[in-house]
């Protein structure tokens, strides 16, 4: 099969520069990887190497134009914006997307985006239903909860001696990012994937109560589990320092959680990366490794 340029939005973020490099190691010339994002000054290295690197900003139709000029798929990485602007961001991809002519969109959505009921979940069923729309060749990337986002807080939590969260005892199948990346470069260098929808996650999933236990064994330190209502948990992290909009979006991805919108046995990120995705222990044990 031959590929031409493969356009991955928010290379300048983790999800996508783990993607750009498993489109490296899957043998995809570098010239043939266009990397994009806002300041492609935190993509020089990229650059260095001959990667294709163009600027693009979601809110700049001009941008968009110009960097998805002469690309054959497309992968679009959620933005990261205020909630309020995220599906026009995505709105404005997809159209230039479409524009530039395009085989294959690329979705980075959630899990049961179809279902979901929190407020993040419904930006990506917005989205996932514009693409729809516009009759674009594409295929939904599912992504499940990452495992980084309980890893980066073990200092904190083995400082306060618990996880806290909303989840209740809700199963969430998180996985790494660089699995999902994986995922997303297997389906945009291989064929049948265009109308798919994978709901990606880890193949063993886990409650919050069972990850403060995972935790404990890993660290050799107790932790526990402190579930609170929604408006609590979201003063926690208010109180934090993160800013009250994505204390509250949070809190509520806890209580989708609890709902079991995070939660899959597909199988689909085994199958698509080949091999069994890294679990929590294993994850667990590396954090803390690179932390020591």
């Amino acid at each position: 099969m031959t590929i031409m340029p493969i356009v991955v939005t928010g290379a300048t973020g983790q999800l996508g520069r783990l993607t750009i490099e498993a489109l490296l190691r899957r043998g995809i010339p570098a010239p043939d990887i266009i990397a994009t994002g806002r300041d492609i000054a935190r993509i020089k290295d990229l650059a260095d190497r001959g990667v294709t690197v163009r600027r693009a900003d979601f809110a700049d139709t001009g941008s968009l134009a110009e960097a998805f000029a002469g690309a054959d798929r497309l992968l679009l990485i959620s933005a990261s914006v205020p909630v309020a602007e995220r599906v026009a961001n995505h709105r404005r991809v997809i159209d230039a997307a479409a524009s530039a002519g395009v085989s294959l969109v690329a979705y980075t959505s959630t899990t049961h985006a179809d279902t979901a009921t929190t407020v993040i979940g419904a930006t990506h069923s917005e989205t996932e239903e514009y693409l729809r729309d516009r009759g674009i060749p594409s295929v939904l990337l599912r992504n499940g909860w990452y495992l980084e986002n309980y890893t980066g807080q073990l200092p904190q939590i083995l400082q306060n001696g618990a996880v806290v969260g909303a989840a209740g005892e809700g199963r969430i199948s998180g996985a790494s990012r660089a699995d999902y990346a994986e995922a997303a470069a297997a389906v945009l260098t291989t064929e049948g994937h265009t109308g798919a929808v994978y709901e990606l996650g880890g193949d063993a999933s886990f409650t919050l109560t069972e990850l403060a236990a995972a935790i404990s064994t890993a660290a050799g330190e107790q932790v526990t589990y402190a579930d609170l209502p929604v408006p609590d948990f979201a003063q926690v992290l208010t109180t934090a320092g993160l800013p009250a909009e994505l204390a509250e979006v949070l809190a509520d991805a806890d209580h989708g959680m609890s709902r079991g919108e995070m939660y899959t046995d597909s199988g689909d990120l085994h199958r698509l990366i080949g091999r069994p995705p890294v679990t929590l222990a294993e994850a667990l044990a590396a954090a803390l490794t690179d932390q020591r």
